[in-house]
C-alpha cells in the first residue's frame, strides 16, 4: 500500500464517484468491476468511478435517480468527462486509466460464448473512453483475480495489488468483510506502483 503522508482515506464502494481537488487516498476494491481514475495536471483534479455494470439503460436516463446511474460503467466516465470538459479542461490534458474487469466467478458452461461481466464491463469502458476521445494512459484488466487500488488525489498515481484467490473465499465468510482480510495481509506483502 502506498504511503498516506497523512491524507484523508476515502473508501470508494460499488456505483460511486468521486471527484475532489484536494488531496486523498482513495482506495476501492474491484472484481467484475471496472473502476476508472481520470488525472489533471493543471488542475490537480482528481476523479474516480466505481462500474459494476457495462452499460445505462435507457428508461434510467430518463429518471431523476442520478445516483443509480452511477452504477454503469459507460454513464460514470462520461458523467467524470463532461464534469472535467465543464472546467474548461480539454480531452488533451485528462490522463485515464482503467482497472478491474476480472472474470472472479465462476463459468458454468465454459464453451459459452456468451461474454462475463467483467469482459462487458471493460468493453464499456474502452468504448466510453473512445466516444469521449479520451487517452487511456494506463490499465490493469481482465484476468482472474479481483484488485483494490489505491488513488493519490495529490499525485495522480495509483497503486495496485491483486487479491489471491483465498482472500476472494474468505470474504464470502460472515462476518469478514473483504477490506478486514486485506488489511491484515497487507503486512506481508508488497506493492506494484503503476
Amino acid at each position: 500500500m502506498p504511503t498516506s503522508d497523512d491524507l484523508p482515506r476515502i473508501h470508494l464502494g460499488v456505483g460511486e464517484i468521486r471527484i475532489i481537488d484536494t488531496p486523498a487516498l482513495i482506495e476501492t476494491v474491484l472484481g467484475s468491476c471496472v473502476a476508472a481514475v481520470f488525472w489533471n495536471t493543471r488542475h490537480r483534479i482528481g476523479a474516480i468511478c466505481h462500474g459494476a455494470l457495462p452499460s445505462c439503460p435507457e428508461s434510467l436516463l430518463q429518471g431523476e435517480q442520478l445516483e443509480k446511474r452511477f452504477r454503469y460503467v459507460d454513464y460514470a466516465i462520461r458523467h467524470l468527462a463532461e464534469h472535467y470538459y465543464s472546467l474548461g479542461i480539454r480531452r488533451s490534458e485528462v490522463e485515464v486509466k482503467l482497472f478491474g474487469g476480472a472474470d472472479v466467478l465462476p463459468v458454468r458452461n465454459s464453451a459459452s460464448l456468451s461474454p462475463t461481466v467483467g469482459s462487458q464491463n471493460t468493453l464499456a469502458a474502452i468504448r466510453a473512453l473512445k466516444e469521449e476521445s479520451l487517452f487511456l494512459k494506463a490499465s490493469d484488466l481482465g484476468g482472474v483475480q479481483g484488485r483494490v487500488i489505491y488513488f493519490r488525489t495529490d499525485d495522480g498515481s495509483v497503486w495496485l495489488r491483486r487479491l489471491r484467490a483465498s482472500e476472494a473465499l474468505a470474504a464470502n465468510e460472515p462476518g469478514k468483510p473483504l477490506l478486514e482480510i486485506f488489511y491484515e495481509e497487507q503486512k506481508d506483502t508488497g506493492t506494484d506502483r503503476r
